[in-house]
């Protein structure tokens, strides 16, 4: 298969990167779509390591480099189709926004609108879950745009929030959704 045929993928990742790993593995002999580069805010993250890994090239940059557009130049040189945020805490500089506009994706371990924002991400989004007494949580992708969580969904899916569920308990049933359905929802983007 020809070179142009091939779609790139650019993974953000701040922390461990699970998700990051699930999307790696899945794409690791696909016919048409690859990860090109991992990009990481935090240089102890466990994701650069994964995608070390796998032999993908992994960076890290600053604040100063993410809103100066140093880090967008970058990611551009990999001619990604697709901007995928897993476990990426740092809200998206407008000019990333909009060069890769409807091009950059995030999962979100909450049914959006609902537990987002600023804030609210990993512990945090579960113990509000819990909190609240939900009958059920899950996970949305969503694209980005300029503000935290706000951006059109894509997939939503659910799991049970049950009665003396602690805050693990629920993340422990998310991070399964997570792993079941980001990676064949960027295949399905990229492919149609």
């Amino acid at each position: 298969m020809a070179d142009t045929q091939v779609k790139n993928i650019v993974i953000f990742a701040s922390g461990s990167g699970s998700n990051a790993q699930r999307i790696l593995e899945y794409f690791e002999n696909h016919p048409n779509i690859r990860v090109a580069a991992l990009f990481s805010n935090n240089p102890e993250a466990y994701a650069l390591k994964r995608a070390e890994n796998f032999g993908v090239p992994a960076f890290t940059f600053t604040r100063a480099e993410f809103k100066d557009g140093t880090v967008l130049e970058k990611v551009k040189s990999f001619d990604p189709q697709l901007i995928v945020l897993a476990g990426f805490l740092w809200l998206m500089p407008e000019g990333f926004v909009k060069e890769f506009h409807n091009k950059i994706i995030n999962i979100h371990p909450a049914l959006l609108p609902k537990y987002g924002g600023k804030g609210m991400y990993g512990h945090h989004v579960h113990a509000a879950v819990v909190a609240a007494q939900e009958a059920e949580s899950g996970i949305t992708i969503h694209y980005v745009n300029e503000h935290f969580d706000e951006g059109e969904a894509i997939l939503q899916e659910r799991c049970a929030v049950k009665p003396g569920d602690s805050a693990e308990e629920v993340a422990a049933r998310v991070l399964e959704l997570e792993h079941k359905h980001f990676a064949p929802t960027i295949e399905r983007l990229l492919n149609g």
